[in-house]
């Protein structure tokens, strides 16, 4: 599979570290990408392949040309009501799933975003999902499956703590875990990777064969749109109240949630240019 990280050298910590206001540490990371086509393009391709591999496109498309059958029935629509908003976020857990493997080392499996039925929603379950195994050979106990969710603001609108709706979604995850995985397991069984899909059940027994869960809450945000008081005041002790329950409830795993903040500038322009680039040069 031609995933790439060439990219990922853009993404920066800071070192600056901000509290939110039940003391959580979130952490800032800066994503200073650049004008080089070597690396865009390398980048096109490896977000059009999370979509559909270049090896199989030329079955699936028809009689639409490659750039085509990508822009009119695979990528999130750059002008309709909601493609635009779908293509940030989708791009949001796509980059955050190339820091989860290539800066912390997880196993992620990308099947997520090219088993969408329709091009201008969101993929169901949670968003992001590693595996990392302690040694080679067998499970450990010291295994980890890592959650994230993730949010992004990259144009303006209605003022929004994307960090918190992070949170918000991700007090969710430990009751769709089992869904996601098999979901996952599925996708992966169907592509003919028998290995990796057993690498997924290896999570799917946690009472048998226990492991580490971490769960993280990431927003990606465009430096006009980035407000550190929004992050000051994120608050993981309150999550909205459920539909069966007037109380709010607290995140599930607050005590070991991990808080990321990536930003950087013209991030949605930059977001076009790849979907184009990721068509153009199919």
């Amino acid at each position: 599979m031609p995933w790439t990280s060439q990219h990922i050298k853009w993404l920066v910590d800071t070192g600056e570290r901000v509290k939110t206001a039940d003391g959580k540490e979130v952490e800032i990371w800066e994503f200073q990408h650049q004008n080089d086509d070597r690396v865009l393009s390398a980048w096109a391709k490896h977000l059009r392949n999370h979509y559909c591999r270049d090896t199989e496109i030329d079955f699936f498309r028809g009689n639409r040309s490659r750039q085509d059958y990508l822009n009119e029935i695979k990528f999130p629509c750059k002008i309709s009501e909601l493609g635009p908003g779908i293509r940030a976020g989708d791009f949001g857990e796509i980059l955050v799933a190339d820091y989860l493997q290539w800066l912390l080392g997880f196993s992620v499996p990308r099947v997520r975003w090219g088993s969408k039925v329709i091009r201008d929603e969101s993929a169901k379950g949670s968003d992001v999902i590693g595996f990392q195994f302690y040694k080679e050979g067998g499970a450990s106990e010291k295994d980890v499956l890592v959650v994230f969710e993730v949010k992004t603001k990259f144009s303006r609108g209605p003022r929004k703590n994307r960090l918190q709706d992070a949170i918000n979604d991700s007090a969710k995850d430990h009751l769709r875990i089992d869904e996601s995985l098999n979901f996952i397991k599925q996708k992966l069984f169907e592509r003919n990777e028998v290995e990796q899909a057993q690498l997924v059940e290896r999570f799917q027994s946690p009472v048998d064969s226990p492991y580490q869960e971490s769960f993280g809450a990431a927003a990606i945000i465009s430096d006009e749109y980035f407000d550190a008081g929004d992050i000051a005041e994120t608050d993981c002790r309150k999550v909205p109240k459920s539909a069966k329950s007037k109380e709010f409830k607290p995140h599930p795993n607050r005590d070991g949630l991990v808080l990321v903040v990536i930003k950087g500038p013209d991030m949605m322009a930059l977001v076009h240019e790849l979907y184009r680039r990721a068509a153009d040069e199919a």
